[in-house]
């Protein structure tokens, strides 16, 4: 059941997505105790904003009531992907440019460095003082790492 409304909820919202300039990244249909959740993860250049977020559940609410698959009562999620989410995309290197990664290598090899520059063949990092240049197709696994820094250094 949760393919076919998994299908159904991309059918309807693809196009609403798409045309808000926003990129589908993931829609989750499973149930949450007498509820269905449907989440729908959304991303674009620059980061998705709360207004974003809001548009986009507008437009898509009243089409999704009529989908038969969504029989049951169902709760709407709208949210952005999270800096949890692995970076397996060249666009998710693209949009986390200068930001803290932890890389798992397929040869076992862990780095941990901030993103300089992608293309669609290599990464690259820097680590401590030293620039890293890593074959996209050598990542195992890539996650953001939170930064927190000290009020006093944060920009005003």
């Amino acid at each position: 059941m949760q393919s076919s409304a998994v299908d159904a909820v991309a059918k309807i919202v693809q196009p609403i997505v798409t045309n808000l300039n926003l990129d589908l990244e993931q829609i989750l249909v499973r149930p949450a105790g007498n509820r269905l959740l449907v989440k729908i993860i959304v991303d674009k250049d620059g980061g998705i904003s709360l207004d974003d977020v809001a548009q986009l559940t507008a437009a898509i609410s009243e089409p999704l009531e009529q989908i038969a698959a969504l029989a049951d009562p169902f709760t709407l999620e709208v949210t952005s992907p999270g800096v949890d989410r692995p970076l397996t995309e060249v666009k998710h290197w693209q949009r986390n440019v200068s930001r803290l990664v932890k890389v798992s290598l397929t040869s076992g090899e862990s780095l941990e460095g901030r993103i300089l520059e992608v293309n669609e063949q290599e990464i690259s990092l820097q680590i401590k003082q030293r620039t890293r240049s890593i074959d996209i197709k050598d990542v195992a696994k890539a996650l953001i790492q939170v930064e927190f820094r000290d009020p006093a250094s944060r920009s005003k």
